[in-house]
């Protein structure tokens, strides 16, 4: 095993000692209950399975057949949800054929960031993860079931409902995807014509265009952003099915998956001799080998939250010093856009998963003694799933790759580390991503030009005022000021000025997301601007240095300067009014710094 990586997993185990002991002694009571249907009184029961058939009926009375809840997030709008829609007749006839039962237990609410991006409803995004963490509690908590099946795969969508399973964590819980829509428009293809709308080279059909040949379908967008991080971390953390994560909708083999997962949910339950609960599988040695595989992919920027509070669910403290130095013990070893050109099915083409795992772990940089849903080890995920007479099996997966400028090797990587660094300094700590740059180190030194609001900047650009060396500061967008929404309209602006031969970088308390590439970015920066961060005191024309090589992120004025300035006042009551966000005043109210999760779902009496 890997010394960083058994070094970083043992601290985090000493830290979390006290808060996962209470989380096992909670699942531990819960689970000596029994089947939960046994402890209900008649008119319980009776109200449960009310609208069940005569067989399911006489099944869920004999307290012998598993029932399995299904939670989704199907909707129309999402693409990557949409292919749900059907999944649950799937379910419940896959599950029937073996002898159990399966009923829906609920859907939470699914945001697509790609649609409320630069739109007011995206302050509502990053907070919409913890609602989806409580709807799926909520679906859960009629004490029906002995497993779950959760079905999600963008954004916040999957954060929120492992923060949700994880409270129920007594439960074998099978995560299920749906896979990605098939190819289309290069990214980078993409990326130009985008770049080309903010020059005013090309008008709005053009960029609508590029945009509908990119997203053209059902399934989840190719680019490696937040939501197929999300997959392939949950598949490393042993709770989807091998391979499973980046099949394609409407095929066979996706059917067959599906089918795969229902039937293997009602293996692993408290009835049988396999009982397998999430809140066992999901220990530091998951969480750390969910870390491995998104740094060593390049993955999205958001798990540095997402992931923080997916620990907290299931009792473990982490903090982004343990993703830099587990950043700094592995290899980058794929190139999927904006890392890279290709997209996540030519991820798949080169080897995808099972070829990852097996790198990795040959590499000794992931655990192999943990718990799957399909039992102990990822050994079983280095293989790949194959249809034979229209069912699932899994065979031996690729020893190499089929295109090393996808799929690199442990020996010669695209890069030597993961490309995440911790910055910190007089402004604060702060995420910055060089996974997606062109160098590998970043040291810029500018002076400030500063915004209270994402939608200022582009007049800013429009005007010239931006064309020069500088560092854009966009503050109060962290969580307690609107929600911290993300900020990826800014990318192509910046990215022409970059091209125009200015150094430019990116400070902000807000999110850059899963789609961060070129331009540098010191994100999620913490204390934010509005709780007393030195961000609210930045000036106009302050210089400030960003540098990965020493790790500082500082502002460049005399600390007596400093203490005489009086803090910006924040001005964003707009932000609060208006497409629903007044409804959630309260939760903004108690989240979490960034590095804490930007979190409401673990307040204490000791944070009020």
């Amino acid at each position: 095993m890997n010394s960083r990586i058994a070094e970083v997993t043992q601290r985090i185990i000493e830290r979390s000692k006290e808060t996962r002991k209470a989380y096992l002694d909670k699942i531990e009571a819960a689970r000596r209950q029994g089947p939960h249907r046994g402890v209900l009184s008649c008119g319980n029961l009776a109200h449960g399975f009310a609208a069940c058939g005569t067989a399911d009926k006489a099944d869920l009375r004999s307290m012998t057949k598993a029932n399995v809840a299904i939670v989704s997030a199907y909707n129309d709008m999402l693409s990557a949800h949409q292919p749900y829609e059907t999944y649950p007749a799937i379910i419940r006839e896959a599950v029937k054929n073996v002898g159990s039962v399966a009923q829906f237990a609920g859907g939470v609410p699914a945001m697509c960031d790609g649609v409320t991006q630069g739109q007011t409803g995206m302050d509502l995004s990053l907070m919409s993860r913890d609602n989806i963490a409580q709807g799926a509690a909520i679906a859960l908590s009629h004490n029906m079931f002995d497993s779950a099946l959760m079905l999600g795969i963008c954004d916040k969508i999957v954060p929120g409902l492992l923060m949700g399973a994880l409270s129920f964590g007594h439960l074998p819980t099978v995560f299920v995807p749906a896979g990605p829509m098939p190819s289309g428009l290069p990214n980078k293809e993409k990326a130009r014509v985008r770049q080309e709308f903010a020059e005013g080279k090309v008008g709005r059909d053009a960029l609508l265009e590029a945009e509908s040949q990119s997203y053209h379908s059902a399934g989840t967008c190719t680019f490696y952003g937040t939501a197929n991080s999300n997959q392939l971390v949950v598949e490393m953390m042993g709770l989807h099915l091998p391979g499973s994560s980046f099949v394609n909708p409407g095929t066979e083999l996706r059917d067959a998956l599906t089918r795969a997962a229902a039937v293997r949910s009602t293996r692993i339950t408290d009835l049988g001799d396999e009982y397998t609960p999430i809140g066992h599988i999901v220990d530091a040695k998951a969480i750390v080998n969910g870390l491995v595989g998104l740094l060593a992919t390049g993955g999205s920027t958001n798990h540095t939250m997402h992931l923080i509070a997916v620990a907290r669910a299931a009792g473990y403290i982490i903090n982004w010093d343990d993703f830099s130095d587990i950043s700094n013990a592995v290899p980058l070893l794929t190139r999927i856009y904006p890392n890279g050109s290709a997209d996540i099915n030519h991820f798949v083409a080169a080897g995808g998963m099972s070829l990852l795992i097996k790198q990795l772990l040959d590499a000794g940089l992931l655990h192999n003694d943990v718990k799957t849903i399909c039992g102990e080890g990822l050994d079983f995920y280095t293989k790949e799933p194959m249809l034979k007479d229209g069912e699932v099996e899994w065979r031996d997966g690729p020893t190499e790759s089929l295109d090393k400028e996808v799929l690199a090797t442990v020996e010669t990587p695209f890069k030597p580390d993961g490309g995440v660094s911790v910055l910190e300094g007089n402004l604060g700590r702060a995420v910055f991503k060089t996974s997606a740059l062109p160098e590998p180190q970043c040291v810029i030194k500018a002076p400030a030009v500063v915004f209270e609001d994402q939608f200022d900047l582009d007049a800013a650009f429009k005007e010239g005022k931006l064309d020069k060396d500088c560092i854009v500061v966009v503050r109060f967008q962290g969580p307690s000021a609107i929600g911290m929404p993300e900020l990826h309209r800014l990318t192509p602006p910046l990215g022409v000025l970059q091209d125009k031969g200015y150094k430019v970088a990116l400070v902000t308390d807000g999110r850059m997301s899963g789609a961060s590439g070129k331009v540098p970015a010191a994100i999620h920066v913490t204390p934010e601007a509005f709780k007393g961060g030195l961000l609210a005191k930045v000036e106009e024309g302050d210089i400030i240095e960003l540098n990965t090589e020493t790790g500082a992120l500082s502002l460049l004025v005399d600390d007596e300067v400093l203490a005489a300035r009086e803090a910006k006042p924040a001005n964003i009551d707009h932000h609060h009014i208006g497409m629903g966000r007044e409804l959630f005043g309260g939760m903004r109210a108690v989240l979490t710094g960034a590095e804490e999760g930007a979190c409401s779902l673990f307040y204490t009496q000791e944070q009020a």
